[in-house]
């Protein structure tokens, strides 16, 4: 692993850190999380911030695309306007920057779009799912 788009818990967290593996977090997620919480919450020195230009724009529309297509042809349970364009932006720019290997989230809805989008486009990213406990996603025999 080389570098991860980030949204996680502190156990994740201080593994990465440990790791030297490089965080980004996108201006994306940090405006997500500024709607309840302070963006002075966030540990903004150990993330490497990646805004969102143009070539995320262009490869977002892309994944909309698939996903609204996908939506009408699988009748997946998603209520309209659940495909948040936010989770297009994301991938898309986890997918545009090649230093990216994996996205990590709990979120259950992001990990439905992520697999429906997989089914039209190979995305250059795969998902770390951190409602796994860390220890568990990477193997780690704790002896404490």
């Amino acid at each position: 692993m080389k570098t991860l788009s980030i949204k996680m818990p502190r156990n994740y967290f201080r593994y990465f850190l440990e790791n030297k593996v490089l965080l980004k977090g996108s201006t994306i997620s940090i405006a997500e999380y500024c709607v309840r919480g302070s963006v002075d919450e966030l540990p903004l020195r150990n993330i490497q911030i990646l805004p969102f230009n143009l070539d995320h724009a262009k490869r977002a529309g892309e994944f909309a695309s698939v996903l609204f297509e996908e939506k009408r042809i699988s009748q997946a349970e998603l209520k309209p306007g659940a495909i948040i364009p936010n989770d297009s932006k994301l991938f898309a720019q986890s997918d545009k920057d090649n230093s990216i290997t994996h996205f990590v989230t709990s979120d259950s809805r992001s990990l439905k779009i992520y697999k429906m989008l997989s089914k039209r486009i190979k995305p250059e990213f795969e998902i770390i799912d951190i409602t796994i406990p860390y220890d568990e996603q990477f193997g780690i025999i704790g002896f404490d």
